[in-house]
């Protein structure tokens, strides 16, 4: 059961972390907005470049976020029954939740997502617009890390709910 605890504590790190750079994202949309704004309305200057930003980076926030947000339980769940279940009976809800609903899904995603980031990097797509940012194939790209590193997420969230359901001590 060692290497499980280690395993689950490595990739409840490298989304903490992943997710606590990530977290900056949000400050650079707000101040990139700002300057977006001040261009447009006191100097009269529009910038499609700035607009994409915000864009990527949003799109860099709630993706590459997900895993994070799994981790420290932050996702809505509708919980009439599970909020005031037993450790175990979470525990059980949790390890099923992850092997039936979340990991097929995860895995559908990536199956679906694959020929549509990987067209887009054969082309190295860009920008519909002529002054945007011409790495549309990166943004696409962050829905397989999303799906990457939710499915590693739920392994962990699934490796911590096996040890309850066996009975172990809790690893961290």
């Amino acid at each position: 059961m060692n290497i499980f605890a280690s395993l689950a504590n490595a990739i409840d790190t490298i989304n903490d972390r992943i997710g606590k750079i990530t977290a900056w994202a949000a400050l650079a949309m707000v101040i990139i907005q700002f300057v977006v704004v001040v261009m447009r309305y006191v100097f009269g200057i529009g910038s499609i470049m700035m607009q994409e930003t915000i864009i990527y980076l949003h799109s860099i926030l709630f993706l590459l976020g997900g895993g994070y947000t799994l981790l420290v339980n932050g996702h809505v769940r509708v919980d009439i029954f599970y909020r005031t279940a037993k450790v175990r009976s979470k525990a059980w809800v949790d390890f099923l939740g992850v092997t039936f609903l979340m990991l097929p899904v995860c895995i559908l995603l990536w199956w679906a997502s694959w020929p549509y980031v990987s067209s887009s990097w054969r082309v190295f797509e860009g920008s519909v617009e002529t002054s945007g940012i011409p790495a549309v194939f990166l943004l696409k790209t962050a829905i397989l890390a999303f799906v990457f590193l939710m499915g590693l997420q739920a392994v962990s969230v699934a490796l911590r709910a096996l040890f309850v359901i066996l009975g172990q001590p809790r690893r961290d």
